[in-house]
């Protein structure tokens, strides 16, 4: 098999991680190019996006998570792409202009360290060989050492690790190869060591991903991990995946649990990165968030609607007089709307919404919780 088909193979077969760019708006959707490998827009800091190309190294793994298509007893293609094969089809995307940067990852090949080491491998080529400076993700392999890990950071503009399940409870129900705080838990607390504020790759960015609804945990038990990733660990990201029933094992609690039709999974997931939003744009903290009797997040409100309406009290609120913090808190308004509202105040005092922007869903949303 040549590169580029290995190519096609394997950048299919990471499109199930998510812990890189991933959204609903037109601009930051995944696309394919046109050899069929998958493309993923991030956003710069300076605005604007950017693509970076992402694949595996191998598609072949050891580990048997149940949920995962690639598991070792799953029926999928396999095939291996050498760090110098890598290496060079990416240089060839970045020299002609397609890509700005590489997202890493690989299936487990013989152990943890071994697959580590081809990752790694693959970034040193990239930075020594070839003279590339540029912007890198690294999957951290469950069960990595530590010298491996210190390593991938040291190479890496960002790096991340999949804790997968709120909890050693859920994980169990995953895997039978894999140990949760050996595997996951310490490799974790280390990124966060190596990359706190102070520390010598403080530069590095640390992201991670659940897999929702393919163990039978609640959205209350993914929340208050969620929590404990922003506020002990200090990840700059949290990603949610909805677990897609018939990709994995027909015995995990995925395939059997909820009566939950496919867009209702989406939905899940959806309202998690909702919550998510409020944690890290909006000042909410978890406590302010509600729950159902079963512990999940209703599906048919946003959050932060719920709160609101559990809130009335508080509203309307004043367009003219109200703090930032408070302006955050109306339904259908965000960060950049606050921004725009608090500039105009500046100027004038306002009268109407459509004077900030807001129509159409967005706007029937929020008239009911403001005045003038």
């Amino acid at each position: 098999m040549d590169t580029f088909k290995k190519l096609e193979i394997l950048s299919e077969a990471s499109q199930y991680d998510l812990a890189c760019a991933c959204g609903t708006g037109k601009n930051d959707r995944r696309q394919r190019d046109g050899a069929g490998h998958w493309l993923y827009p991030v956003p710069l800091p300076q605005g604007g996006y950017s693509i970076l190309l992402k694949t595996l190294l191998s598609s072949a793994c050891a580990n048997d998570c149940k949920y995962c298509p690639l598991r070792s007893d799953a029926n999928a293609r396999r095939c291996t792409l050498s760090a110098d094969e890598t290496a060079r089809v990416f240089m060839d995307y970045y020299r002609r202009g397609k890509v700005f940067g590489l997202f890493l990852s690989s299936g487990v090949t013989g152990n943890p360290d071994r697959t580590m080491e081809r990752l790694n491998d693959t970034v040193r080529l990239l930075r020594l060989k070839h003279g590339f400076k540029g912007y890198v993700h690294l999957k951290i392999i469950p069960g990595a050492s530590d010298a491996a890990v210190e390593e991938a950071v040291s190479l890496a503009s960002a790096v991340s690790l999949n804790i997968e399940t709120p909890g050693e409870q859920f994980f169990s129900q995953l895997s039978e190869t894999k140990s949760f705080m050996d595997d996951i838990v310490r490799p974790v607390k280390l990124m966060s060591n190596l990359t706190a504020s102070g520390a010598r790759f403080s530069r590095v960015k640390c992201t991670t991903q659940f897999i929702v609804g393919a163990a039978d945990e609640n959205d209350s038990d993914i929340i208050n991990y969620v929590d404990a990733v922003y506020n002990r660990l200090n990840f700059q990201r949290v990603y949610f995946s909805a677990y897609q029933p018939g990709l994995g094992d027909r015995n995990i609690p995925g395939e059997q649990r909820f009566e939950l039709n496919p867009e209702d999974h989406l939905t899940r997931e959806h309202r998690l990165y909702q919550c998510d939003f409020l944690f890290r744009q909006y000042g909410f903290q978890k406590n302010e968030l509600f729950f159902d009797e079963s512990g999940n997040l209703p599906l048919d409100c946003d959050p932060k609607k719920i709160w609101a309406e559990r809130h009335l009290h508080l509203f309307p609120v004043d367009l003219n007089k109200a703090d930032k913090e408070m302006l955050l808190r109306i339904p259908g308004v965000g960060p950049a709307t606050v921004k725009k509202i608090l500039n105009l105040r500046k100027i004038h005092s306002l009268q109407n919404l459509c004077e900030i922007g807001l129509k159409g869903r967005n706007l029937e949303k929020t008239l009911p919780y403001v005045t003038f």
